[in-house]
């Protein structure tokens, strides 16, 4: 189990979308957002003078995308993309509270975020390749592989997902360990059959569960959705089933933030997943067997 944790934002525009702070107790590790609007008096704050990484985000085309770098000064870089790319709107810069980490430092946190964005594949990286990971005493690179720990926490808390992986490994055999039953979406005339359950707060759908390999419904009212399966498709989570038009399979377990977004991903459109999911072998919806357990 995780330990528990306290992370402490302070939101220096005293507004949600403008520039904030995050650090947590006991970690090293300084985090400032701030929108591009604001990177003018982002880098006037001392930390941003520091040795650090950081992270660009922004879309093109309808895609997310991101660029992964690192600097003994990070404000002389990022003036430096301000003035040369101009797809971004987001920047992250990721120090240490008493500026400690020297070069080689960032240049492995470097490499292992853009090796970690890579494998999650949620957004397009500006990189175009992996930089080397520098030479780093055994004690280092276990030091900054705990930093990246706490990072990778930190990120998804401020909406930052790109590292953030939703495939999981889940041995059927043990699926009777978890305290979620297990739910299935079955709709025989489309030759669709799903099955999911609960495991850390996600709704994880299984692999082997069959859904359309294209998506049919709305791309405008339901954009998002639409984008999440069309991401499904292009990093390989669901393939092409080529015993069956149309159709296709997950080939790993993969976790959804609600039963709605993982119905959508297995029937290609927008669905009511709370009614559409049921339980394995009965006709009680999700939304029932929701309902039943709050009640107890």
């Amino acid at each position: 189990m995780s330990m528990s944790r306290s992370l402490e934002l302070f939101f220096i525009d005293g507004k949600p979308d403008g520039m904030l702070t995050a650090e947590v107790f006991n970690w090293t590790g300084h985090v400032l957002v701030a929108p591009r609007t604001s990177i003018s008096r982002a880098l006037k704050r001392e930390s941003a003078a520091y040795t650090g990484v950081y992270i660009l985000l922004g879309e093109e085309g309808g895609e997310a995308v991101t660029y992964i770098g690192e600097g003994e000064n990070i404000s002389n870089r990022l003036r430096s993309h301000d003035a040369n790319k101009d797809w971004w709107d987001k920047a992250i810069l990721v120090t240490s509270t008493g500026n400690n980490l020297h070069k080689a430092h960032v240049q492995y946190l470097e490499s292992r975020l853009v090796q970690k964005a890579y494998e999650v594949g949620f957004a397009k990286i500006e990189n175009g390749n992996n930089p080397k990971l520098p030479s780093l005493s055994e004690a280092d690179a276990a030091n900054m592989e705990s930093f990246l720990d706490y990072l990778y926490m930190v990120l998804p808390a401020l909406r930052v997902d790109i590292f953030l992986s939703k495939t999981r490994e889940i041995d059927p055999i043990v699926y009777q360990d978890f305290n979620s039953p297990i739910f299935e979406l079955n709709i025989k005339k489309d030759g669709l059959l799903a099955k999911a359950i609960i495991d850390e707060g996600d709704f994880v759908v299984l692999a082997g569960s069959q859904c359309r390999y294209s998506w049919i419904g709305d791309t405008t009212t339901w954009s998002s959705y639409s984008k999440l399966h069309q991401k499904l498709v292009n990093t390989g989570v669901i393939s092409k089933d080529l015993e069956k038009d149309g159709l296709g399979k997950f080939t790993s377990d993969y976790a959804f933030p609600s039963t709605s977004a993982a119905g959508a991903a297995i029937t290609g459109r927008a669905t009511s997943g709370p009614i559409a999911w049921r339980l394995e072998g009965t006709k009680k919806t999700y939304k029932e067997w929701e309902a039943s357990n709050i009640s107890k």
